[in-house]
């Protein structure tokens, strides 16, 4: 007597395709490298990028607006002196090309006091790092 033949599929195997997700989920989540803490102040490599990525979600519009007056490129930053209604402060954004009286608008980003640029050897009273510049090109 001969038996028909079936394909049994067994609980463990269905298991194991449930859980391939959650397992590629995990792995995607681990740390791939230990990196030492930033110093205090200073936003995480990651967050700092999110803080100057364009594109992503943009929901705000750009609001401040201001001049150009001096622009200094350090690694993936611009930083730019802004005057704004005859206040001037600095801002950092990826780097990006801006000349002295360029009009530029951005979003509110976040302000950090006493930031010292090890790169450019210098401390500034505060810059705020924001994620979304746009320049017109001329003077006011």
């Amino acid at each position: 007597m001969e038996f028909p033949r079936r394909t049994v599929v067994f609980p463990m195997h269905a298991a194991a395709r449930l859980s391939l997700p959650l397992l590629a989920a995990l792995l995607a989540m681990a740390p791939q490298t230990a990196r030492p803490a930033p110093p205090p102040g200073h936003p995480s490599p990651g967050a700092a990028m999110q803080l100057i990525r364009p594109g992503a979600e943009h929901s705000t519009a750009l609001r401040r607006t201001g001049v150009a007056l001096d622009s200094i490129d350090a690694n993936e930053y611009t930083y730019i002196e802004v005057d704004e209604a005859g206040k001037s402060y600095w801002i950092a954004t990826a780097r990006m090309k801006i000349m002295r009286g360029d009009m530029v608008q951005f979003a509110e980003g976040v302000t950090m006091e006493q930031f010292y640029s090890k790169l450019l050897k210098r401390t500034f009273q505060s810059v705020m790092f924001v994620d979304a510049v746009s320049t017109t090109s001329g003077k006011r």
